[in-house]
């Protein structure tokens, strides 16, 4: 058994961070899902909330490894 994380670039800010590629928050693209980090999310929840948008609210292991068994 293995663990297993995506590193990729946060289509908000452009930082490359590390995440879970099957529960990290992630807006679509041109039909496209992109990865969002956990520092864009904290910084445009207050302007979703503001606008009636629902905040986006990350799964609590959205930036942490997950099972390899997950990918499959």
């Amino acid at each position: 058994m293995g663990y297993a994380m995506a590193v990729g670039e946060c289509i908000s800010c452009k930082r490359i961070f590390s995440f879970n590629p099957m529960r990290v928050p992630s807006i679509s693209i041109n039909g496209v899902r992109e990865p969002i980090c956990q520092a864009c999310v904290t910084r445009i929840n207050p302007e979703r909330k503001k606008n009636g948008v629902p905040e986006i609210v990350p799964h609590p292991e959205a930036y942490t490894a997950c099972d390899e068994d997950e990918l499959e």
